[in-house]
């Protein structure tokens, strides 16, 4: 009777306290609390700029290697095209055109990512992992060792992942951690090899893979989604065959 009592009193202890939301809990970590502190308010009226509400809802992270820039795009709700919000430029590169298809071959990959790690003690000061590899790369990539650990981080090295500078990083974690919290678990982050609107990309891209039609082919094949959003700022249904093709739902 008197343990039944006990857990009686413990549960309505606990009714009405509130859980930590996502942001709030990494904001514990001091990189992220002195983050927040002096760029959030900032974003907030960035975003209030462009008609975004603040927290944004819904992001979407795209990168072109070539290029080196890393466009985090917004909006409020499913049914609102993307905005751009913030164009980053990629402070360092690894490796050159194509998948990433090997552990050690210093590739950015490349194809259709989401966010799967928070790392608010990061070496590189804050960092976000993707999924790599992804269903895709499993099917393609060497079995035994295709690789991993792929991040958008701080500092400026890289062997693989995507560095901005550490500031940047700070407001695209915000960023990140509050979509979380608005319920945005699938947060995308697609990796092209080029801005395919660019001349001068193409014809670096053109030069370079002349005699590597199998990169000519996946960059034909990726191209589909970054065509789909430059039209509609959507994001199509991508699925993956038997083959490890993605295949574009438009």
């Amino acid at each position: 009777m008197k343990n039944l009592l006990f857990l009686l009193f413990l549960g309505l202890s606990t009714i009405g306290v509130a859980q930590p939301s996502f942001v709030d809990y990494q904001k514990t970590y001091p990189r992220v609390a002195t983050a927040v502190k002096s760029k959030e308010d900032t974003l907030k009226k960035q975003g209030a700029a462009l008609g975004l509400e603040w927290p944004f809802k819904q992001i979407y992270i795209r990168s072109f290697k070539w290029d080196s820039q890393l466009e985090v795009w917004a909006r409020n709700n499913n049914k609102e095209p993307y905005k751009l919000f913030k164009t980053y430029k990629v402070c360092a590169m690894a490796g050159s055109f194509g998948p990433k298809r090997i552990e050690g071959d210093y590739q950015v990959p490349e194809g259709f990512y989401y966010i799967n790690e928070f790392d608010p003690k990061s070496s590189h000061h804050l960092s976000l992992g993707i999924n790599y590899p992804n269903a895709s790369d499993k099917i393609l990539s060497d079995s035994l060792k295709p690789g991993g650990e792929i991040q958008i981080h701080g500092t400026c090295l890289t062997v693989g992942c995507i560095p901005i500078q550490n500031n940047q990083i700070e407001e695209l974690y915000i960023l990140a951690a509050n979509a979380k919290t608005q319920g945005q678990d699938f947060i995308p982050v697609h990796i092209f090899p080029i801005r395919f609107n660019n001349k001068k990309s193409l014809e670096s891209f053109a030069r370079v893979t002349k005699d590597d039609q199998d990169v000519q082919r996946f960059a034909i094949k990726i191209k589909e989604v970054y065509d789909f959003f430059e039209d509609k700022k959507k994001l199509p249904l991508i699925s993956i065959n038997p083959k490890g093709e993605y295949i574009v739902m438009l």
